[in-house]
């Protein structure tokens, strides 16, 4: 089953039109949801980033977006999925109408999916330098979707290397983020990430990040910071929606780890 349009299908029986936007122009964006135990993780900050990114893409939003409606339908199609458990959601949302580059109208149409997943696993991942692509601050760059060809030409990049994930730089060569995480670092008792001039995602871990270490007093440093800086770190990772992962070595250097804060933070964000 999915989920399109608030009205559950099967899968084989969906069909979009050739006119289609989000296959035309790529007009739209996604959001990334787990769930764990039948909850949806962070419902209100994808909440959040879903209205930050409409108002970037001047997209109409349906108000059952918001009450409820929308949330309720979200968790029937998990556990139609037997996704109850750990699951992960794919919101996709677009704009509707046909037309060329004008549209013929704001309003969305969207589409959900759902399917069980597995925790992240405990191991220390290896990544290098990415020389492919480089981040760059736009309207679209803090949210996922609009700029999604860079991700994939830095996945492809990763595979030719052979890392686990690689360091997205920004045109100015400062630290951005990985391919699907944001990165974080400690040096001392403070928590660095990279400021989101960078062009990084504004992820929603990320946003829980900040918000819990502010809560706990722990300084947090929003920086622009050349990836040489991550070799004298005590302890650096990456995190998004799935996880948490720890960042072993970086251009096969191996890197300190402390993973007292790391640990800290996925016991107090119920993270798996």
């Amino acid at each position: 089953m999915l989920l399109y349009n608030n009205t559950f299908v099967l899968q084989q029986d969906l069909k979009l039109p050739i006119s289609n936007r989000a296959f035309q122009y790529n007009d739209g964006f996604f959001e990334t949801i787990m769930v764990v135990d039948g909850r949806l993780c962070f419902w209100a900050d994808h909440k959040d980033r879903m209205r930050e990114a409409a108002s970037a893409l001047q997209l109409t939003i349906p108000e059952y977006f918001w009450d409820g409606e929308l949330e309720d339908n979200l968790l029937q199609l998990v556990k139609q999925r037997n996704a109850v458990k750990l699951g992960r959601l794919k919101l996709k949302v677009w704009r509707a109408g046909a037309g060329l580059y004008t549209p013929q109208t704001n309003e969305i149409e969207w589409l959900a999916t759902a399917e069980p997943t597995h925790p992240l696993p405990d191991a220390g991942i290896e990544i290098g330098v990415c020389h492919s692509v480089t981040t760059c601050l736009s309207p679209f760059s803090n949210f996922k979707g609009p700029q999604a060809p860079l991700y994939v030409l830095a996945g492809i990049e990763r595979q030719t290397k052979g890392f686990d994930d690689l360091l997205l730089l920004n045109t100015d060569g400062h630290v951005a983020e990985l391919i699907s995480s944001n990165i974080f670092w400690m040096k001392g008792d403070v928590l660095v990430t990279s400021d989101l001039k960078t062009g990084c995602v504004n992820g929603i871990l990320r946003r829980n990040i900040i918000r819990w270490c502010q809560q706990h007093n722990i300084v947090v440093q929003e920086v622009l910071a050349k990836p040489e800086e991550l070799l004298e770190a005590d302890s650096v990772f990456g995190a998004n929606v799935t996880g948490i992962k720890r960042i072993a070595s970086l251009k096969r250097t191996v890197l300190t780890h402390d993973g007292n804060l790391e640990n800290r933070l996925k016991a107090a964000l119920h993270l798996k």
